[in-house]
């Protein structure tokens, strides 16, 4: 009554010796034959670990005509494969651990702009220690040089500027000069500097201005000597040099970094300016005090060949060109960002017409406004209304410097963490410029109702710690609008900031002589 229950491939017979097609493992031979085969595979495996291989006998085939062996070959091509597959996952995972104990190539070129920015401002500290280094310059002195400069971070003199004061004979009117020469260069080459950045490729670019700026360094002295003409025209060149670097710098990480290490590669990077100053302010008069003056230009100016010789070495313009760059981070950049080949045309109706980019002129002329002139003013605030002496108001005008280069990459830390947890970038953009705005003008409203230096002092550098989120706000936006052209973006905001600059500082000296009671 049962016999319909048995597979009818199987007849019935008393002895052991099961049909070919019933053997363990095969197709037709049940729940018990599926079982029984898959352990005879696992010993079969078990004993070709354990044996020597051994061919297959032919000669001998079953009453169907079938090899008895031809399982044994199966599972022998079987464990080949498995075998064969986990040579090739060892493999992967050895070529995965070499590329994760690897140093990061994008962060490798992050760190070198970095330090081109650094170079950048070692030299810039300028007019904040300006009497401390002469001690035949009265305190009215250094206060009339120092007003009138028109300054910015981007100022290129450094602290030995009163010294050649006294040697040469310059009064305040001429110290302006000189130092507003920096612009005649620097503004005109931001927009030149992000469009043959976007064409030709940042690494040339980037390097270009690094030696430009260092050569017009090292020849400052010598231009100094021959008369002032050739300084103001040196002056000039450097600002060729410097105006095309940020440019340069945005369009290369625009392609090596990608969205979710945006924030805090740039931050990092605008942290080398501030730093550069900090390293200026300490290393200048000690200089200064041993080999004079002339030995600031040529030391600073010499660095910038040792930064080339790396960087033309190890730099790329986007990580296609890099041959050393492992797989792994290339497809993570690439998947981010816009890792392509130079672009062949600007399309400036197209941008000119984006209220995106007009946004970021406007608020990169505002917020330069504020920063250049509370960087500028800040010593005659400390020594005039704080009664600080030149020497503790140039100390305290290193905090604001150090302030920044750690707040801004914090700032960096918190965007990039924003947005790899699902924030919209627009948002986070939004977030860190409102700190950026709202941050200074809340501290620096306090300066009204402070009642001691201490506190004075706190209040400025809390204002200048808020403004450096900025670099995660504006500072960032160009590669998110635009990133095929970076360059130009920061180029076009920049110019609208060093305006701001000029004519914020310009403006509130004019407002400090006539307009105070």
């Amino acid at each position: 009554m049962l016999l319909h229950l048995l597979p009818l491939s199987c007849p019935r017979r008393p002895a052991p010796a099961l049909h070919p097609d019933c053997r363990p493992g095969s197709a037709g031979g049940g729940p018990w034959a599926r079982r029984a085969g898959g352990l005879a595979r696992r010993r079969a495996l078990r004993r070709t670990d354990l044996q020597p291989e051994t061919p297959p006998r032919r000669g001998r085939r079953g009453g169907d005509g079938h090899d008895p062996h031809a399982g044994g070959a199966l599972l022998e091509t079987v464990r080949r494969l498995l075998l064969a597959k986990e040579e090739a996952d060892a493999e992967g995972d050895e070529e995965e651990e070499e590329e994760q104990a690897q140093f990061p190539k994008r962060w490798a070129i992050v760190f070198l702009c970095f330090s081109a920015f650094l170079l950048c401002n070692m030299d810039r500290p300028a007019h904040r220690l300006l009497g401390l280094h002469d001690r035949s310059a009265t305190n009215d002195q250094a206060g009339q040089i120092a007003s009138s400069r028109i300054q910015s971070r981007e100022v290129n003199m450094s602290i030995a500027i009163l010294p050649m004061s006294a040697e040469f004979g310059w009064n305040p009117q001429t110290v302006g000069l000189i130092q507003s020469s920096f612009f005649w260069g620097y503004l005109l080459t931001q927009i030149a500097g992000g469009i043959w950045a976007d064409t030709v490729g940042g690494k040339t670019v980037l390097g270009f201005g690094v030696v430009w700026w260092s050569i017009a360094t090292a020849l400052t002295p010598i231009a100094a000597q021959l008369g002032l003409p050739f300084l103001l025209v040196v002056r000039a060149f450097m600002g060729i040099g410097e105006g095309v670097a940020m440019p340069a710098m945005n369009n290369i990480l625009s392609k090596w970094v990608p969205v979710s290490e945006r924030s805090r590669s740039l931050s990092l990077v605008y942290s080398g300016m501030y730093l550069g100053s900090v390293t200026g302010l300490a290393f200048s008069p000690l200089l200064i005090h041993k080999f004079g003056w002339p030995s600031v230009f040529y030391s600073f100016g010499s660095l910038g060949a040792v930064w080339l010789t790396t960087w033309a070495t190890k730099a790329y313009s986007s990580p296609l060109e890099d041959p050393g760059i492992s797989a792994a981070e290339k497809k993570l950049i690439t998947s981010q960002s816009t890792a392509g080949e130079p672009v062949k045309t600007i399309p400036w109706k197209l941008i000119l017409s984006k209220p995106p980019v007009w946004a970021l002129i406007v608020s990169h002329f505002c917020h330069n406004w504020g920063t250049f002139i509370l960087l500028t003013w800040m010593p005659t605030y400390y020594n005039q209304v704080l009664k600080f002496n030149l020497m503790e108001s140039g100390l305290f005008c290193v905090l604001p410097w150090f302030t920044m280069a750690v707040s801004a990459n914090v700032g960096g830390w918190i965007a990039d963490t924003l947005v790899s947890r699902g924030v919209s970038v627009t948002t986070v953009r939004k977030i860190m410029q409102s700190i950026g705005f709202l941050g200074p003008a809340f501290f620096l409203t306090q300066l009204s109702h402070v009642n001691s230096p201490a506190m004075a002092v706190l209040c400025m550098a809390c204002s200048q710690g808020t403004d450096a989120f900025s670099q995660s706000g504006l500072y960032s936006n160009h590669q998110d609008i635009g990133p095929r052209y970076a360059g130009v973006l920061l180029g076009l905001s920049n110019t609208a900031g060093v305006l701001a600059g000029v004519f914020g500082t310009a403006a509130t000296g004019y407002i400090l002589q006539h307009g105070s009671v």
